[in-house]
């Protein structure tokens, strides 16, 4: 293995996704290949470990049922002293536990431990969670008896493939059915085949060799076949100490990466949190939102980060601090009397002031959403879904969860068309998810598709702005920190991962009126910022991808050393 090179230019790739996973997998991988540690002439050749094997399975009359590995089989050429052999050749036991009888109603406060799947994990037994059976029920499952030592690998479900070795000081337990037991006959090769269980060579034959639907499972008789490159027993204690001192160096890698997010993220918070700090002033806002947009492309380098710098100008905008007022634009109370007397209001119902955190920016006036609808809200309708290619199509849930209107997500809908007629969509209408998971419970979009093209359903909610509101002001508003906070706060239900708001709850809803004037520069200062922040996100993802092409190369030298790998990822 080059670890020089690839420490040379570690700094480069430190930040590909998965970096760090990847070096640890790619560690295990160089290892069960033999490209880890030199080979020695002196060690005493994989033959004599398999005899010896083979004569403790004789003496404890093991019957070996896995065949042997021809030649051909072998998936790649092992080097000079190694050996080709299965899982079940170099075994004295292997195959999976049980569950007692009785199932659960067995278990008890304490005597022998009972391990299941989420008690093995690769780095070690975790027993926060196990439970016990007693010495009667433990002495009837004699043949599922973990002994120190032992390999336990997850053989079902999700965990499928995770793998600890049995400390050498422990007691003593048992194993249920999703756990099998391989016991080597070849003392002193352990820590190697465990070693060897979680590179992804042997990971990728417990994956293909699964079977049955849904929990799936690899049955003993397929683990049993699972070819084993075996080394020279020196060999294999070479090759663990390498990767133990591998891993404690990516181990260092991680924390140091750790570190250095943590720092970044302190920074671009700190940034990010003078911009809405109660004590800025309007003197200061420019200085800090300067400072924070130059130092943020340096700070970002995950997509979170992003996402908490759009969130931020959205809670900017709508707090009045992204531009500057004018005076000349006239106010937000002026604008409502216009709005009242558009939609022929005598009076309008105000938002309570309490449910915003922020003084009302001079000029603006606080309102409910009520006082600038013309029409709604209005609940869609809930019709059952057809096959028939030429029935009315309704959006779905996801058409609007990003907060932008996708015409891709639709169904078609069993509605005869004067049913229909109240709920078609119509150009500049206003959103809300009536129902949703509590992240996306009452999300906003605009519908931009044409005419009577779709119908909304029920668990969205329709709004028709006045006229005299700009319709992108108000949908910022509506997808921004402090509108998402209220209606998050007050969607209600019995299901707590399916919540709703009602109509007047929306109504409710607090929002700021600007000027009609600044209404329109903030929509523009927010369109170029987002822009901005997309560049970033294009950037990232250029990088990431330069990042993860210079990783797969430096990992393919090593593996097969080439003059022109490096080139290949420039």
């Amino acid at each position: 293995m080059n670890a020089e090179r690839l420490l040379e230019v570690y700094e480069q790739i430190s930040e590909a996704p998965d970096a760090i996973a990847r070096l640890r997998r790619f560690v295990l991988d160089l290892a069960v290949r033999g490209k880890l540690v030199e080979q020695d002439a002196r060690d005493e050749p994989a033959t004599t470990l398999m005899k010896a094997a083979k004569s403790l399975q004789a003496k404890e009359g093991i019957k070996i049922k896995a065949d042997l590995l021809q030649p051909s089989e072998a998936p790649f050429q092992a080097p000079l002293g190694w050996l080709w052999t299965r899982v079940g050749l170099i075994a004295l036991q292997t195959g999976s536990g049980s569950t007692p009888r009785g199932g659960k109603s067995a278990y008890t406060d304490e005597g022998t431990p009972f391990l299941r799947s989420q008690n093995i994990y690769d780095d070690g037994l975790r027993l926060d969670d196990v439970v016990f059976i007693n010495h009667e029920t433990n002495e009837k499952m004699k043949r599922t008896q973990v002994k120190a030592k032992d390999l336990l690998l997850n053989i079902t479900g999700g965990s499928i493939g995770r793998c600890t070795r049995v400390p050498d000081e422990f007691a003593g337990a048992n194993v249920s059915q999703h756990v099998a037991i391989i016991r080597t006959a070849a003392s002193g090769t352990e820590d190697y085949l465990h070693l060897l269980t979680r590179s992804p060579f042997f990971q990728g034959y417990v994956v293909g060799e699964q079977t049955g639907a849904g929990r799936g499972g690899l049955p003993k008789n397929r683990m049993d076949r699972i070819p084993v490159p075996l080394p020279p027993l020196a060999e294999q204690h070479r090759i663990v100490a390498k990767v133990d001192e591998l891993m404690a160096l990516c181990d260092r890698l991680e924390e140091a990466r750790k570190t250095r997010e943590e720092v970044r993220d302190k920074l671009t918070a700190a940034s990010l949190a003078r911009l809405t700090a109660p004590d800025t002033t309007a003197e200061d806002f420019p200085t800090h939102a300067a400072f924070a947009l130059e130092a943020l492309p340096a700070l970002t380098t995950r997509p979170d980060q992003i996402k908490t710098l759009r969130q931020t100008i959205l809670d900017l905008a709508v707090r009045g601090k992204l531009v500057k007022q004018d005076a000349a634009d006239g106010t937000g109370i002026e604008l409502m009397t216009t709005i009242a007397s558009s939609l022929d209001r005598l009076t309008f119902t105000r938002a309570d002031s309490s449910l915003v955190d922020f003084a009302v920016p001079e000029g603006w006036d606080l309102q409910s959403l009520d006082a600038i609808t013309a029409d709604g809200p209005k609940n869609g309708l809930s019709p059952t879904k057809t096959e028939n290619p030429s029935a009315p199509k309704a959006i779905t849930l996801t058409a609007t969860t990003s907060g932008q209107f996708d015409r891709r997500h639709f169904k078609r809908v069993d509605v005869s068309l004067s049913a229909a007629e109240p709920f078609w969509l119509q150009p500049d209408d206003l959103l809300f998810q009536r129902g949703n998971t509590p992240e996306y419970v009452g999300i906003a979009a605009i519908y931009d598709g044409p005419e009577r093209e779709f119908l909304y359903p029920d668990l969205i909610m329709r709004v028709r702005i006045a006229s005299a509101m700009s319709l992108r002001f108000v949908h910022l508003w509506c997808i921004s920190p402090v509108a998402r906070g209220y209606l998050m706060a007050n969607a209600t239900g019995a299901q707590k991962t399916m919540p709703k708001i009602n109509q007047g709850v929306l109504k409710a809803l607090p929002i700021m009126i600007p000027p009609l004037a600044e209404q329109h520069r903030i929509v523009a200062k927010v369109d170029a910022l987002m822009a901005l922040c997309d560049r970033l996100e294009a950037a990232l993802t250029t990088t990431d991808t330069i990042r993860t092409r210079l990783l797969e190369a430096l990992l393919h030298e090593a593996l097969e050393p080439t003059p022109n790998a490096l080139e290949a990822a420039e």
